[in-house]
């Protein structure tokens, strides 16, 4: 994607789209809007709240309607559409192109695509497309890992361990998403992670170097992309700083406004940081559920308490 819309040159290749004219701003014109329009209303010449950054498709609705018109009537639709700076005009189905609508694009030097696919389904995957491509990114230092179905995404310091820990983990039966850099997306209220193309399914391992996880253990070890569930931090350990030992408290970090839980864990000699991921892993799943291990025992803690004072 380029930056700062998808390209309509990039949106006509991936939908295989056939173009009936090109636009005077063709190589350049971009998709910007994650909604498309059928200017059923617009043919009626209400263009109140028309947005007109947006796709424009028409189906086999607004041709017969349009079928239903003379061609100066139809040539006068197509006039006012035109007006306006819109990307490009889709007509679905494969449907015939009215010449007026033809002569209308060329004069006003529209862009005019055509595609072979319906109406609902062209919208639904375009629109699905959009929200994936144009949704707010940030890219992140980490390995993101798919662990027991849950995006775990490990952060720290460089040469903390992360890339260590997360070969551990993929020799355990668990899944590569991103090494490095994690591209993080928004979309509809979920992070889903990703890594850039040109690094995708490598590892760095000082001592070691660079290798290829899929080629060195398969296709069952890694995976295109995840949504993210947790953040595990692992810094060095401070000895005077407080680690809390009961975790009743949950802690969030903040990522395109969107609150993860994140973990903390600090690292020394001795201690199986693959191990603790997992754990901690499968805490996060089991209090995504409602039960927190630690909020049980303190009420156990209570009630034994309460029943030794006799209060009950």
């Amino acid at each position: 994607m380029s930056e700062g819309g998808l390209k309509i040159t990039e949106f006509v290749k991936t939908f295989d789209l056939e173009v009936l004219n090109e636009g005077s701003n063709y190589e350049n014109s971009k998709l910007t809007i994650t909604d498309v329009n059928r200017p059923g209303l617009q043919f009626h010449d209400f263009y109140d709240y028309f947005e007109p950054r947006r796709l424009q498709v028409i189906g086999k609705a607004e041709v017969t309607y349009l079928g239903s018109l003379t061609p100066e009537q139809r040539r006068k639709c197509f006039d006012d559409l035109f007006q306006y700076d819109i990307p490009a005009l889709v007509i679905s189905r494969g449907l015939d192109c009215f010449p007026e609508c033809l002569e209308s694009a060329r004069e006003h030097e529209r862009t005019l695509l055509r595609t072979q696919e319906t109406t609902v389904d062209f919208t639904s995957h375009t629109i699905e497309h959009l929200n994936r491509v144009l949704a707010p990114c940030v890219t992140r230092h980490g390995v993101l890992l798919d662990i027991y179905g849950e995006g775990v995404m490990i952060t720290g310091d460089s040469g903390v361990g992360k890339s260590e820990a997360a070969i551990e983990l993929i020799m355990r039966g668990h899944r590569l998403v991103a090494d490095d850099a994690v591209e993080l997306r928004r979309i509809s209220n979920q992070l889903i992670g990703t890594a850039p193309e040109v690094i995708r399914h490598y590892i760095e391992l000082r001592g070691i170097g660079v290798i290829d996880v899929r080629q060195l253990f398969g296709m069952r070890a890694i995976k295109v992309e995840s949504q993210l569930d947790l953040v595990v931090n692992f810094e060095q350990w401070d000895q005077t700083k407080f680690y809390d030992r009961l975790g009743i408290e949950d802690h969030f970090t903040d990522i395109l406004d969107v609150q993860v839980p994140i973990v903390t864990i600090p690292v020394r000699p001795g201690r199986n940081l693959a191990s603790i991921v997992e754990v901690a892993t499968m805490n996060n799943r089991h209090r995504k559920f409602g039960y927190n291990a630690a909020q049980e025992l303190a009420r156990r803690v209570d009630l034994r308490a309460d029943l030794g004072s006799g209060k009950i």
